[in-house]
């Protein structure tokens, strides 16, 4: 029993990089992934995985009217485990509406990706995103890419709300033909504004589930030609999400939720909602550029 103890005190003792060394098929520097991180993290040694993780101490957020602590789920974390010879992450961040669009392309251009972006609460004030995370590859390159996002978001944090000028979509004076010409698809007239419905088929318990069932990408353009908005939602499988993500932020357009609206359907698709401002052509060439990206995957 004295033996026991006296390990237990020793094993406390020792660099956590030299603990995950000695877990059977560990491959993890836990120092390392500190300093390249810049976050202090834990060894779960029973799951041989490291987490850190970085409080939200900056926010100040009520649900509810219930004034919230980091801890009631509003700290940002990332674990790395083992696979294989490579290693896996995954991880969520807490966001503020301003912070989705810089933290997002900074996961994207630094190998890290985006799986989900969505609320985890209700009646949050000021209102707060969940942006999910994974990857697998080289370890440093992992930690190191977790650690400019998390770097990102406290660059971010504290900016309060991106102020938008006040508009009518009502008030749609644009021209479709470019939409149409650059999308490549006719832009139906809905009432004030134009929307091009794309369709896509999947499968649910046997039977096909298409467009009109709600399997489609659309974009609803409205504005003028030189003062448009597009909103919309594309409709992705897996292997697609990552490149069209990268295409939609390197046009400048925002991702407001990832996420899915079916369980069980075969292939598995996922549905990304997504906001821009702009000239129409260049918001319609926005979304042909996304749609090209889903060809290639």
């Amino acid at each position: 029993m004295k033996f026991r103890q006296i390990s237990a005190s020793l094993l406390a003792l020792l660099p956590l990089a030299v603990v995950a060394e000695n877990l059977p098929g560990a491959a993890l520097d836990a120092v390392r992934i500190e300093q390249l991180t810049g976050a202090k993290g834990k060894l779960d040694a029973a799951e041989n995985v490291f987490r850190v993780a970085m409080p939200r101490n900056d926010l100040t957020v009520t649900v509810a009217g219930v004034k919230m602590t980091p801890a009631a789920g509003f700290t940002s974390w990332a674990s790395f485990a083992p696979a294989g010879n490579q290693t896996m992450v995954m991880g969520d961040m807490v966001l503020q509406e301003n912070q989705i669009d810089p933290v997002m392309s900074t996961a994207l251009e630094n190998g890290i990706e985006v799986t989900a972006l969505h609320n985890h609460f209700l009646w949050d004030n000021p209102k707060i995103m969940f942006m999910h995370v994974g990857g697998s590859g080289e370890a440093d390159k992992l930690a190191a890419g977790i650690g400019k996002v998390f770097a990102k978001i406290k660059e971010t944090g504290g900016t309060g709300r991106r102020r938008h000028p006040p508009a009518d979509a009502a008030k749609t004076s644009l021209d479709p033909m470019p939409i149409e010409s650059i999308i490549g698809a006719p832009a139906e007239k809905t009432g004030e504004v134009y929307k091009v419905p794309l369709g896509r088929t999947t499968s649910m318990g046997g039977h096909s589930a298409g467009k009109i069932m709600g399997v489609n990408t659309w974009a609803v353009f409205a504005g003028s030609d030189d003062k448009a908005i597009v909103e919309g939602d594309f409709a992705v499988l897996e292997p697609e999400l990552q490149p069209v993500l990268k295409a939609l932020r390197g046009s400048g357009i925002s991702i407001t939720t990832i996420h899915n609206h079916m369980a069980g359907e075969s292939p598995r698709i996922l549905f990304l909602h997504y906001w821009g401002t702009g000239p129409v052509a260049a918001l319609a060439q926005a979304i042909k550029s996304a749609r090209d990206s889903q060809n290639k995957g």
